[in-house]
């Protein structure tokens, strides 16, 4: 058989048995059913019709499971990353991975079935024994369309560990924050050293600092995988030297030599902080209490706080001004209980480089939540037909019940067809109280009728909703029918 570039380029590919096949007939076959070579157009092309468009093919940026691993090695480094195809029917995929050393991996294929976007998760697993500073992996679809990904980067730091006892490994590593300071060294200035101590295994581990050559503290704590401790110094003066973190069980290691440096100068004028605009606030609602000042200071510092209620500490914190300037700091609503509910105080204490500055202001007793009234419907209790004799329709009365959720003060008033009927009323109201109104019949008419509504107006805002009403007179000859309110 004759072999030509489109051949080799498909085996260069790794296409399958299948995929080849159809190309090797289709080389085979005579020029009408081949069609025109790639670049050419000829009259089998003509009456083919236009070429059928490539799907759209998408790549993800490939993702490493792990993108900034420290640990033992060597390690297995997962990345994966997904592929989408536009497809019409049966689609053939084809790819290839593309390595941050230059390198490539063999191409793979996948058959894609049905029609629209399907997406495929490809998957590269590389294994490393030294650091890698900026590895990256990339895909390269080469078919139904060539796409290349963006680059998805990661690094590997392999770190020295120590052998425990039991198999148990550990590693350890320490640092200093800041590492170098310049400025007025007081109580607040404080140079804080952590340390990072990793296991393989889940273990008790005990462990010193040791500050230039001296222990200066002592810790166990169990370590899941890694954890983190540390101390702090406050240094009065200029000095400069190391901390190493040592690990004493179950077996001896040695963190490297975290540095430090300060150098102390004297501010001119001192850092001075005061404390102003204190505003308390009391929450009903819960009987809760809160409040909020401004922190000031007139330089570069550390300021610490306490909040105090009734003489009792209730919160600690501390703010870190650059330059100097003011900070609103906030005590968190305190539900109140015992003699507290009925008012008291509340205290904010600052502490800063040079002088320290308080303010107390009082907070109000919580207060039961005042009564509300609600109103019932108003309905219509009866109907006066003696007005029917002077040729009025008859007069109709009414009751409405005021609902209160404590004793209380209501005032309220009518509003007959839409206008008000008098002036306030008063009632003092504990509970369900009735009250009742009545209006008279209209002259020259045989039927009264019309809408009835009592507003509330005090202590809330509320009204029974308009009612409308029909009351007409009896017939001469015939007993006093009972007055029924209309739908």
């Amino acid at each position: 058989m004759m072999s030509s570039p489109l051949v080799r380029k498909a085996v260069a590919f790794g296409a399958s048995t299948a995929v080849l096949a159809g190309m090797v007939a289709a080389l085979a076959a005579s020029p009408a059913q081949a069609g025109p070579k790639v670049g050419q157009a000829g009259p089998a092309a003509a009456q083919a019709g236009p070429k059928k468009p490539q799907p759209k093919v998408s790549v993800s940026t490939p993702k490493a499971a792990q993108r900034d691993y420290a640990g033992a090695c060597p390690i297995k480094v997962n990345v994966s990353a997904k592929i989408s195809v536009k497809a019409t029917g049966k689609t053939t995929l084809a790819y290839r991975w593309l390595h941050g050393d230059g390198s490539k991996s063999k191409v793979k294929t996948v058959r894609i079935k049905g029609h629209g976007t399907k997406s495929v998760t490809v998957k590269q697993t590389a294994t490393f024994k030294d650091d890698v500073k900026k590895g990256w992996e990339a895909v390269q679809v080469l078919s139904p369309r060539k796409v290349t990904s963006k680059k998805g980067y990661f690094s590997v730091t392999c770190a020295k560990v120590i052998e425990l006892e039991e198999a148990t490994k550990v590693s350890v590593r320490a640092w200093a924050s800041p590492s170098s300071y310049v400025g007025s060294c007081t109580p607040g200035t404080k140079i804080d050293f952590t340390g990072l101590i990793r296991v393989s295994d889940p273990s008790w581990v005990r462990y010193r600092w040791i500050l230039n050559g001296k222990v200066v503290d002592y810790g166990k704590t169990k370590v899941w995988r890694s954890k983190k401790v540390g101390f702090g110094i406050s240094p009065r003066s200029s000095e400069h030297g190391y901390a190493v973190l040592q690990v004493l069980g179950p077996d001896r290691a040695y963190s490297n030599k975290a540095h430090y440096k300060v150098l102390c100068k004297s501010e001119a004028p001192a850092t001075r902080v005061a404390v102003t605009d204190l505003v308390t606030a009391t929450n009903h609602d819960g009987c809760k209490v809160g409040a909020h000042a401004v922190v000031r200071s007139t330089g570069p510092g550390r300021v610490e706080y306490v909040w105090s209620l009734n003489g009792q500490r209730v919160l600690r914190g501390d703010t870190v001004f650059s330059h100097g300037g003011k900070r609103t700091v906030t005590l968190p609503e305190k539900v109140l209980t015992g003699a507290a509910t009925k008012g008291g105080k509340i205290t904010l204490t600052v502490f800063g480089p040079r002088n320290s500055d308080s303010i107390t202001q009082s907070y109000a007793a919580c207060e039961a939540p005042k009564p509300t009234v609600s109103v019932s419907a108003v309905s219509m209790t009866g109907q006066r037909n003696e007005m029917c004799a002077d040729k009025r329709g008859p007069g109709v009365d009414f009751k409405a019940t005021l609902t209160s959720t404590g004793p209380t003060t209501v005032k309220y008033y009518w509003v007959v067809n839409g206008k008000r009927d008098h002036n306030t009323l008063e009632r003092q109201v504990n509970g369900s109280l009735d009250v009742q109104w009545g209006v008279g019949g209209t002259h020259g008419a045989s039927v009264t009728s019309g809408s009835i509504e009592l507003v509330v107006i005090s202590p809330n805002a509320t009204s029974s909703g308009a009612s409308q009403f029909t009351a007409t007179c009896p017939p001469a000859s015939t007993p006093t029918p009972a007055a029924t309110p209309s739908a």
